[in-house]
């Protein structure tokens, strides 16, 4: 395999990975606020005020994280 088509899948894969951790970064900052405004509901029966609380920390986070990446970059 001549040494730009190594170049060009090296490249790729990087991208296919950089692009997959942000993915489940953002994925996992939600579905945490998800879970953990649905676990304080539950505990203090107050439905649905922590899950929307906690969803919107969850995406805040998920921006902050994103953001913290592009600065890395």
């Amino acid at each position: 395999m001549p040494h730009n088509d190594k170049q060009q899948r090296k490249n790729l894969l990087r991208g296919l990975t950089l692009f997959s951790q942000i993915g489940i970064s953002m994925a996992s900052c939600v579905l945490l606020g998800v879970f953990v405004g649905q676990f304080l509901d539950r505990r203090f029966d107050t439905s649905p005020w922590f899950l929307l609380v906690f969803s919107l920390v969850g995406v805040a986070a998920a921006y902050k994280a994103l953001f913290d990446w592009a600065k890395r970059m």
